[in-house]
């Protein structure tokens, strides 16, 4: 992953609506929710809504489907995981390690 994707994904999840919206997505799974069902969990105006769901989109952090008349917004986990490795590249000394638990047990050994 290159840095500026890097950037442009965290800087969408450095608002606290937005990163709400992304874990409740990712907690639903593959088949995501509608833009209406997000918008009633989470108690957000349309409007409001849609404007993160733009910068999310635009991120490719998020993937928009649309069924019947209806969007529905899943997480994009293959992006996620792709951030996640590369914010994780280089974790303890470059030595792999399966979790955060695991690298941080490593280190205070």
């Amino acid at each position: 992953m290159e840095m500026s994707v890097a950037v442009k994904a965290l800087a969408a999840l450095a608002r606290g609506t937005r990163l709400t919206i992304f874990r409740v997505l990712v907690q639903t799974g593959k088949l995501g929710l509608s833009a209406g069902q997000l918008a009633k969990e989470l108690s957000i105006p349309n409007a409001t809504l849609s404007f993160h769901l733009k910068e999310l989109t635009h991120a490719e952090l998020i993937i928009a489907r649309q069924e019947s008349r209806f969007i529905y917004y899943s997480a994009n986990f293959a992006t996620m995981n792709v951030l996640l490795g590369y914010l994780t590249e280089n974790c303890c000394a470059g030595i792999p390690c399966s979790s955060v638990e695991a690298c941080c047990n490593e280190k205070n050994s």
